[in-house]
């Protein structure tokens, strides 16, 4: 069968998006829970804190550097099968992760499993926006996030609860089940037959050469690296910092959580109307919340109530940037939204490694929102400069 459109509302999720969405549930966990184990892997493998975090930058420049090349490998592959090959790949990082006798081998691990991140991401965006009608495209793309979210809500919390109970390498184990279950979903939800285009690999490229798909990419670059320099060290701010315990942490994250499956919904439902305009407020938020938490970090209701709305607005732009990328590369839209992951993930490996160069330098935890608010801030000019571009180009179009 084809993909078809669903109705024009989503009384339930579609199956195909349910199934996507549990894969991106599964991916999202493995990608994030490292952050909440940092401590306890750090001490297990007798690495300082700093070298535990790259460990969030190894996988996210795999996704980067993976994205392009898996692209290429799957390009004129059925969508199905695609995906189906992307999951297996995330099944067998993820048990390396579980068996790994030291650091290097959990890096490679990581590596290994980050591979199949962006084009699984840029592939079912693609996938989920063709199963529905063209008015509900950015949030079909935001449901298949919800697993993503939902891994923060629950994959994150649950996984960093875990390892703390009987070792992080349980929680790989774990994940690694979930990697199975996704698979069997995929296997019986997705249409057998998904219309897809004939990829010319040197045609789609040439998307490259587009000014306005580049600054989407450097707006993902820098948003996701904001997001990144701070909170891949949330669990020692908060411990360290806000006073937090090790299972109140947990709570923390959870929180975090909620507030990215609300922005998730939220970005999709307005980059449907407006994305632009939507992209551009919620990145303007963001320099706004991370200003209001390096004060608000030191004390745990102000704490509790910031992380919060930091969670709605980190993936409310998520949707927006998606559905930007595609429309602007609208004739190489699997390259270019699996390039758009790859974008996020090199933010989250810069944010990563700006954060461990800040607290290496002997910065306090205390200054890392403030490496946050200079990279939003670099992709709101980002996104004026786009505007600004986009409406000279319509002036220019204009007769007469």
């Amino acid at each position: 069968m084809r993909a078809s459109a669903a109705p024009a509302g989503f009384p339930i999720m579609p199956l195909p998006l349910l199934a996507l969405a549990v894969a991106a549930f599964g991916i999202g966990t493995t990608e994030f829970v490292i952050m909440g184990l940092l401590p306890d892997v750090a001490r297990d493998l007798a690495v300082s804190i700093p070298a535990a975090g790259m460990l969030v930058s190894a996988y996210a420049l795999g996704v980067t550097i993976g994205a392009p090349i898996v692209a290429i490998a799957v390009a004129n592959m059925p969508r199905k099968k695609a995906l189906m090959s992307l999951i297996g790949v995330f099944i067998v990082g993820n048990l390396l992760c579980a068996v790994a006798p030291n650091y290097a081998v959990l890096m490679i691990a990581r590596i290994v499993t980050a591979f199949c991140h962006g084009a699984f991401f840029g592939i079912g965006s693609v996938v989920a926006a063709g199963l529905v009608a063209p008015n509900r495209r950015a949030q079909a793309i935001a449901l298949m996030f919800t697993g993503l979210t939902l891994a923060n809500v629950l994959g994150v919390p649950l996984g960093t609860a875990l390892g703390q109970a009987v070792g992080w390498r349980a929680t790989f184990w774990a994940v690694t089940g979930i990697g199975v279950l996704a698979a069997l979903a995929l296997a019986a939800c997705l249409p057998s037959r998904i219309d897809m285009q004939k990829a010319s690999l040197l045609h789609e490229f040439k998307v490259m050469k587009n000014p306005q798909v580049l600054m989407v990419l450097g707006t993902s670059v820098l948003a996701s690296a904001s997001l990144f320099s701070t909170f891949t060290y949330i669990t020692p701010i908060l411990e360290d910092v806000t006073g937090f315990t090790p299972h109140a942490v947990t709570f923390v994250l959870l929180l975090f959580g909620l507030g990215l499956t609300v922005g998730s919904t939220l970005g999709g439902k307005l980059a449907d109307w407006r994305p632009v305009q939507s992209l551009l407020g919620f990145l303007l938020a963001i320099v706004a919340i991370l200003i209001v938490f390096a004060a608000a970090m030191h004390a745990e209701i102000p704490a509790l109530v910031t992380v919060f709305v930091w969670g709605v607005l980190a993936f409310a732009i998520v949707p927006p940037l998606q559905m930007l990328i595609v429309d602007r590369a609208s004739h190489a839209p699997n390259l270019a939204s699996t390039l758009n992951q790859g974008a996020f993930n090199l933010g989250n490996a810069t944010g990563a490694w700006l954060g461990g160069m800040a607290i290496g330098a002997g910065a306090p935890l205390t200054s890392l929102p403030w490496v946050g608010v200079a990279t939003a801030a670099g992709a709101v000019a980002i996104t004026l400069w786009s505007v600004s571009l986009e409406r000279r180009a319509q002036r220019v179009a204009m007769p007469g």
